[in-house]
């Protein structure tokens, strides 16, 4: 095995592994139901570099997991940037083309409605020896990625991220997750590749720990066992709250995990006992940000408080608070209000400023609000929001969207009078038989306005 520079790139000062690996018959994935050697996936990898147009940046719209990971390393390894619309839909694709004018893209299916400068990826069948193996590097400063918030706040934002930060970020994840599980492990995700949780947990850990990735993104809970059944023990299911609900409430088995991890959206503790009841295994849930990644985590059946890793530093402010990890180069400020405990090497979350409310006085947050509308017995989903509108006394109302077969309007306001301040109570509340929450589970503004005012003209007051 050697390590040289790659023959696409020029010198660069500072250089960072493509891969880690030890030997061409380490098993990178998982894919139809074989294992993908270092030596294989570096030839796929090579490949595909070699049939890169030269742009600055490329869109990945691989679906494929294992497809979007050798993408992913072929646009790096050309020095040019992935970019990660904050979803698939044609004006997220849009509107990312237009701020990186020139740039392609790259799919590993054909569309229908293809976006301009569109290469269908050819099929991975080069394989490699052992005896061409070798190690690219990468530049350090490099960036590699630039990924789109959700939206769930707002527009999405641009995030750049540097090859040497991403190699910051996973260790912190590897020595949290070896620290349960121990050097080696498989991980099955529900996450799509495109999203920062899913890069980190799908594509850089497979990339730079000891780790196999399943090639599939399983949605139903038969498809979950199904992958997990494909993957040697130790299986680690990387998922989202809404997954997990679905899991627990399928009845469906699933191979022995050694552990899940959770992100995207809030996990209760009922949830995580659940989950770890039903499945065995401990339930890890990680904390952080396309804008910071990873940087915290806890084990929510059990602990309140958040651990952060090693090397962040966390400074609350009036506003949120600002974050200081190895993979910043410059502390990042978040909207998340903490208070610090334990020398200030462990957290609470306190909410959001924009969350919060006050209303004649008193005060409530619609985390909490909306924590209590799901605790009704009959509601399957929903979310509490604050619309952008003031009515004629300068209030802005309370709005609630709610996934409830079976129930009425009357019936859950009922119940939440028991649970909130009567000033807190949604007006309007609809029902509608899904909310629009994206592939990892969050619930774009936008969106769930827009379906509120679908909701309210087709509303018929009793």
């Amino acid at each position: 095995m050697a390590i040289v520079y790659d023959t696409f790139q020029q010198e660069a000062p500072s250089r960072l592994p493509l891969l880690f690996a030890t030997a061409a018959d380490r098993t990178v994935a998982w894919r139809d139901g074989a294992a993908v050697t270092a030596a294989q996936f570096l030839g796929h990898v090579r490949q595909v570099a070699a049939q890169l147009p030269a742009t600055a940046a490329t869109v990945n719209l691989c679906e494929d997991r294992y497809a979007f990971l050798v993408a992913f390393c072929a646009i790096a390894l050309r020095g040019q940037t992935n970019l990660l619309p904050s979803s698939r839909a044609p004006q997220a694709v849009d509107e990312v083309m237009a701020a990186h004018p020139g740039c392609h893209v790259l799919g590993d299916l054909p569309l229908d409605l293809a976006p301009p400068r569109y290469q269908t990826m050819s099929p991975l069948e080069a394989t490699a020896e052992s005896s061409d193996f070798v190690l690219p590097l990468i530049d350090a400063d490099q960036v590699v990625a630039i990924g789109y918030t959700s939206g769930s706040t707002g527009a999405p934002s641009a995030n750049r991220k540097t090859w040497r930060s991403f190699h910051a970020s996973t260790e912190g994840n590897l020595r949290m997750l070896r620290a349960e599980l121990g050097q080696r492990f498989e991980v099955v995700a529900t996450v799509p590749p495109q999203h920062m949780y899913g890069i980190e947990m799908s594509v850089l850990l497979p990339l730079l720990g000891d780790i196999g990735i399943h090639a599939g993104r399983p949605f139903f809970p038969a498809d979950v066992a199904a992958a997990l059944a494909e993957v040697p023990a130790p299986r680690v299911l990387v998922t989202t709250p809404v997954h997990l609900r679905a899991l627990v409430d399928s009845g469906i088995a699933l191979p022995p995990l050694a552990a899940m991890v959770s992100a995207t959206a809030p996990l209760s503790g009922e949830l995580a006992l659940a989950a770890e009841q039903r499945f065995g295994a401990p339930l890890l849930e990680v904390f952080g940000s396309t804008e910071t990644c990873v940087f915290a985590s806890r084990r929510a059946s059990v602990q309140e408080e958040w651990s952060l890793f090693d090397g962040v530093q966390l400074h609350p402010q009036p506003d949120g608070t600002l974050v200081d990890a190895p993979q910043l180069d410059d502390a990042v400020a978040l909207a998340d209000l903490v208070s610090l405990h334990d020398g200030g090497r462990r957290f609470r979350l306190r909410g959001r400023r924009a969350d919060l409310l006050e209303i004649a006085g008193k005060r409530a947050s619609l985390a909490d609000l909306t924590r209590r509308l799901l605790a009704i017995p009959g509601v399957r989903d929903g979310v509490m929001l604050q619309l952008d509108d003031a009515d004629t006394i300068g209030v802005r109302r309370i709005a609630a969207v709610v996934v409830a077969p079976g129930l009425d309007e009357h019936t859950i306001l009922d119940a939440l009078r028991r649970a909130i301040d009567p000033l807190f109570l949604p007006r309007p509340l609809r029902l509608v038989d899904a909310l629009p929450r994206n592939e990892t589970g969050k619930l774009p503004r936008a969106a769930l306005l827009a379906l509120l005012q679908t909701a309210d003209e087709g509303h018929s007051p009793n």
